[in-house]
């Protein structure tokens, strides 16, 4: 099916092949790669501008001896095609299949674990360090992206990196995106260097003719290399940020040339310094749809090849309801200000960001700045709302502890993808953010189950809350329940009254629960549902009038086993009546779907049956 693909099976085969066959193979990628992910999803545009860059490292270097660290990693599928495994890619992403992030034990060449930006250069760094200490000789090359640049970690480690005499390749993959459009100076000024592509050919050609002057070309390279920075400040005068970091500037190169990419990753290859390698890339390359909107290809779900359109795509999620609440909610409150860190599209701040651009602050990938940042413009007054995924919000636990909580400031944080969310796997599972949540003082955490509570809980939080407040949900869509409502958002709310067994839950669980309870009572036994709103403060009040029935509380929670909030409702309630909790076992958390995540580990419908039931028979032998 592909003339040069089908002849590709491990890196070996691709050292063999010429310039010209290497070019037909990124041909082949590409395609099979358009074809492969519209069937199963995944980030695509990421991928399609990473083609020849990734084949020209492997083309260079020689993994996994010489080793390579995708920084985020979800631009790692093309590695994985070179790397012998084309032939999985059908299972991508899904249970027991091929991961969509760098995976050790998947692969001898995926050498680091990878799923947060901003970390391969500390990563790298740190290899080298245990290179050179043992004596042993490899390259270590550290790919990352402009947006991941951003983030203060890459900056931290290239500030200690830049001090290293000896070879670490930090290769620049310069899309101008992360998920959305790249903001702030470093944007900027890589901005100034792209268009300055003088500096490279004017470079590149004047080393050519010098080093053929018989004698002294030689000479003459190294000489026109030291005066290199004359070069840049005279053409571009933007790469001494990264030389006043101690690192050998190169570039920018242009990352869909095959033959330049050899060319110059061979000449860096054992240089002595760190270097860093600007390459430019476009996002999406050779996919119409997917160059378009290189936000919405970025992480996709399945999608008809040929038109670019997007399947099953149109129902309400929880961010598109948020977006459109904030924006309400905006137009009454001039002091309401929206946060995101490089995440405008996938939180739905997109239109708050077109018709109030003056109090929409996009920070970049850096959600410890951003957090401190809601902080500093709540000291001024404002009330500053900053949407996150939950696993991205592990990394600014310092700041929200420190520069919120302990300040009790009004800072609104939303949670999103709180819970399984599925096909991006252990490093993106929002599963331990309610249990570092819970430890914090001053927090309100609310826990929507349906998208008239984040409605609701978002002007709460707004008109009448006070103190940081977090609200958590979950990703995609939401079922309804029949409720009981309470005046006070903060309540928990009896959904079912039973004699049998009290089942106590929150968020995207409330529908399975109160399923579950429907199921029970064909089966004799009286289930009661209590659905919490907040998981703190928690009001045990009604939970423990519901159980003094049943003296029996199973508590259902979509968390890690040592973060359950059914551990601090264990304190709460007599010693008379039996808690018992369901949730995710004390592991990182694989992916798959939700469903099927959901139901492997008997967090559905039927599992909570399967548990309430062995549950009652105990209590009858």
């Amino acid at each position: 099916m592909y003339k040069i693909l089908d002849r590709v099976n491990s890196i070996d085969d691709i050292k063999k092949l010429n310039i010209n066959e290497l070019e037909e193979l990124a041909d082949d990628i590409r395609h099979f790669l358009i074809q492969s992910i519209s069937k199963t999803g995944g980030h695509l545009a990421s991928n399609l501008g990473v083609v020849e860059l990734t084949i020209a490292m492997h083309y260079v270097f020689d993994s996994p001896k010489d080793k390579i660290i995708y920084d985020v990693g979800h631009q790692s599928y093309v590695h994985k095609i070179l790397t012998g495994r084309k032939n999985r890619f059908d299972t991508l992403r899904q249970l027991d299949g091929l991961s969509g992030f760098p995976k050790k034990s998947e692969s001898e060449h995926d050498i680091f674990e990878t799923g947060h930006s901003s970390t391969s250069i500390s990563a790298a760094l740190g290899m080298v360090n245990a290179r050179d200490l043992k004596g042993e000789n490899f390259n270590v090359i550290a790919l990352i992206g402009d947006g991941a640049l951003s983030g203060g970690m890459a900056l931290e480690a290239m500030n200690d990196a830049g001090r290293k005499k000896s070879n670490l390749i930090v290769i620049l993959n310069d899309n101008e995106m992360s998920i959305s459009k790249n903001v702030g100076s470093i944007s900027t000024s890589l901005s100034r260097l792209r268009t300055g592509k003088t500096y490279y050919s004017v470079k590149k050609g004047v080393e050519v003719f010098l080093g053929r002057i018989p004698g002294i070309g030689k000479y003459a390279v190294k000489y026109i290399r030291k005066i290199k920075e004359s070069f840049k400040l005279l053409f571009v005068n933007g790469g001494m940020l990264f030389e006043e970091l101690g690192f050998r500037y190169i570039g920018p190169v242009n990352g869909h040339s095959i033959g330049d990419l050899i060319d110059i990753l061979k000449r860096v290859k054992d240089t002595k310094a760190p270097i860093i390698l600007h390459v430019h890339t476009k996002k999406g390359k050779g996919y119409a749809p997917a160059e378009n909107k290189p936000d919405v290809f970025h992480g996709v779900g399945r999608y008809d090849e040929a038109t670019g359109n997007i399947i099953g795509s149109d129902a309400m999620t929880f961010s598109d309801v948020f977006g459109e609440k904030i924006v309400d909610l905006a137009i009454i409150d001039k002091r309401i200000v929206a946060v995101t860190a490089g995440m405008k599209s996938g939180t739905g701040l997109e239109r708050f960001a077109e018709k109030f651009p003056n109090r929409f602050f996009d920070v970049g990938i850096a959600e410890q700045h951003g957090v401190t940042l809601s902080a500093g413009m709540a000291s001024g007054g404002l009330i500053p709302i900053f949407p996150l995924y939950a696993t991205f919000l592990q990394r600014a636990y310092d700041q929200l502890v420190h520069d919120v909580a302990l300040q009790n400031l009004h800072v609104i944080l939303c949670v999103d993808r709180a819970g399984l969310v599925g096909s991006d796997g252990e490093t993106h599972q929002g599963v331990f953010d309610s249990g570092f949540l819970y430890q914090i003082p001053n927090l309100v955490i609310l826990t929507p189950s349906n998208f008239d509570d984040l409605r609701k809980m978002l002007e709460w939080s707004v008109f009448s809350g006070q103190g940081p407040i977090v609200i958590r949900y979950p990703r995609g869509t939401a079922l309804e329940t029949d409720e009981d409502h309470h005046d006070s958002i903060l309540d928990p709310r009896l959904l079912k009254s039973g004699e049998d067994i009290t089942i106590v839950t929150f968020g995207r669980l409330v529908s399975e629960v109160y399923r579950a309870a429907l199921e029970l009572d064909k089966l004799g036994i009286r289930a009661g549902v209590v659905n919490l709103k907040a998981i703190k403060p928690l009001n045990a009040e009604l939970i423990i009038s519901e159980a003094r029935k049943s003296k029996k509380i199973l508590f259902v929670d979509e968390t890690v086993k040592y973060g359950s909030v059914g551990r601090i409702l264990s304190d709460k309630i007599p010693v008379d009546i039996e808690l018992r909790i369901l949730s995710l076992p004390d592991q990182f958390i694989e992916h798959g779907s939700v469903e099927k995540l959901t139901e492997k580990y008997g967090l559905d419908y039927s599992g909570i049956v399967l548990k309430a039931t062995e549950w009652i028979k105990e209590n009858k032998h």
